[in-house]
């Protein structure tokens, strides 16, 4: 396949989503980027390879071109799909560089930021060279992907150094620093506002505090046993990292599960994704000062967690999805309860979004805080639900449906306004749809096998995974050596949809009060784990 303007030609990978890979040169590498932009597509993820997974890349692609020291990876949505390009990089002349891409996708720059951290190699011309993983962890010059995992030395500590933070000067203008402890059970991340009495005229994150080393971790893994440790990411969306990287192996080992399986592992996600709604809805009551918000779901929530517990044997359903398809069913004696609790928790969220839409006080906090216009959004790359409140109107599931989505026909929820007004009811009208298809899969679940063999082949391979999680987008991009290397992992990158909304929540504070921070923040819900690999 081809994008028209551009003389590359991709391969398809076998997924149940359309993906391709093609590897290019440097000029293809921003040529790429521009008609990706120019056709109204958005940047997806961007990593850095290891110079064993780059070797891996060359062969896949039987090309001619000597191997290269390392490679940086990107991969873009169109309406056609996802296009996962590779730019093969020398290091004879110095420390490897590609060309920036955050000049035409700003999502782009804490991406490039990390792979330096961990892979040692650097956008050309980059605004901001600043490290984004390394707390001092490392030193300076270590680059943790650049190691034999199979050999892991620990490093030395590299040097404390006074983050720079962009300051902000002018009459009146002082700094709040927030974090990265924080009162609560929230992970770490530091927040710095720079204010004007109670106005927000700048907010600065740095997060990566909680970077774990789970992409050098995955290729110390069995390709068969590493969906346990896709599943550990983030905890709030284990069943959809594990699917996503399921859906890599199984792309990369052109294996096709069986239709029951695909139907439990979207029953599996629909379930997460109300479950997280269900306590964002609650928490965003309270943090406007509507404590019985809190209460209701919570014990909604609560209810649903239990029956997760009861249907597949753990609350948050981990490790239920496995290569070739799931570990669980739903056994008929569990149907009835499911549908019972589906009728009642659809009934009282309906009283309660009616309550919310009555209710002054919150809609006076709700309605234009927080805003993100479409066209910031669409400049900035938002994606998933804080997206479609925004009108980015992505959802994978109805984008480019796969079973048993083909069969559900989803109602994408989409909201114009950007405010917490608009993601509070991007969450109402998904927790209804969600209900739906939950009730739709619990009668329809097709008769058959829960999982199929997963056979590791003989060559080196490349598989992608593609889910719309309950955030948004989560893509595993997974590189396996052939069985000449032992089939090792060579490369596993998860990238979680918070990437891209991280950045975009500095912009929604502006010209907010403080105190409103609490509630903008709880509106996008983003995740620091699932960001910080």
């Amino acid at each position: 396949m081809k994008i028209p303007g551009l003389d590359v030609e991709f391969a398809a990978l076998s997924a149940p989503v359309p993906i391709w890979h093609a590897r290019v040169t440097a000029p293809h590498w921003m040529a790429a980027a521009g008609l990706v932009r120019e056709r109204g597509g958005r940047l997806l993820a961007l990593w850095a390879g290891s110079p064993v997974a780059a070797d891996a890349i060359e062969s896949v692609a039987s090309s001619s071109m000597a191997t290269r020291a390392s490679a940086v990876y990107v991969s873009y949505v169109l309406l056609e799909g996802v296009f996962w390009l590779a730019l093969p990089l020398d290091a004879a002349d110095g420390p490897p560089q590609y060309p920036d891409l955050s000049v035409v996708f700003p999502a782009a720059a804490r991406m490039q930021r990390a792979a330096a951290d961990l892979s040692g190699i650097h956008a050309e011309g980059s605004q901001d060279p600043r490290p984004w993983l390394n707390h001092g962890a490392w030193g300076i010059d270590h680059h943790p992907l650049l190691q034999d995992p199979q050999a892991v030395v620990l490093p030395a500590p590299g040097a404390l150094v006074d983050y720079p933070f962009v300051r902000v000067e002018g009459d009146g203008v002082h700094e709040i620093a927030v974090g990265p402890v924080h009162a609560g059970i929230i992970e770490p991340g530091h927040f710095r506002f720079s204010v004007v009495g109670e106005k927000i005229l700048r907010l600065e994150q740095r997060l990566g505090y909680t970077h774990k080393g789970i992409e050098q971790r995955m290729a110390q893994m069995a390709p068969l046993d590493a969906h346990r440790l896709a599943g550990r990411v983030s905890g709030d969306t284990t069943v959809g990292y594990a699917w996503a990287y399921c859906m890599a192996l199984e792309s990369a080992t052109q294996t096709t599960i069986p239709p029951r399986a695909a139907w439990l592992r979207a029953l599996l996600l629909e379930r997460e994704r109300v479950a997280n709604h269900l306590g964002d809805l609650g928490a965003l009551g309270n943090d406007a000062a509507f404590a019985l918000a809190l209460a209701q779901f919570s014990r909604l929530r609560e209810d649903w967690l239990r029956n997760a517990k009861a249907a597949f044997g753990h609350r948050l359903m981990m490790d239920c999805i496995t290569p070739g398809g799931v570990d669980v069913d739903l056994e008929p004696a569990q149907i009835a309860p499911m549908l019972r609790l589906c009728d009642t928790v659809e009934a009282e969220v309906r009283r309660l979004a009616d309550i919310f839409e009555d209710h002054a006080g919150l809609q006076d906090r709700f309605l234009t805080t927080g805003r993100v216009t479409p066209a910031l959004a669409a400049q900035l790359g938002l994606t998933g639900l804080a997206g479609r409140a925004s009108s980015q109107a992505w959802d994978l599931r109805c984008d480019h449906p796969f079973v048993p989505y083909t069969d559900l026909r989803v109602a994408m929820a989409v909201q114009k306004n950007g405010d917490v007004a608009a993601r509070v009811a991007v969450r109402f009208e998904e927790v209804f749809e969600s209900l739906r298809m939950i009730r739709h899969m619990v009668t329809h679940l097709p008769v058959g096998p829960l999982r199929c063999d997963v056979v590791l082949g003989d060559q080196a391979a490349l598989g992608a995974g593609w889910v719309e999680g309950w955030r948004g987008e989560l893509f595993v991009a997974l590189e396996l050596s052939g069985a000449d290397q032992g089939h090792r992992i060579l490369r596993c990158h998860l990238h979680d949809p918070s990437w891209q909304n991280w950045p975009v929540l500095e912009h929604a504070v502006m010209g907010n009060i403080v105190a409103d921070f609490p509630l903008i923040n709880k509106s996008f819900n983003l995740s620091y784990s699932g960001q910080d690999l």
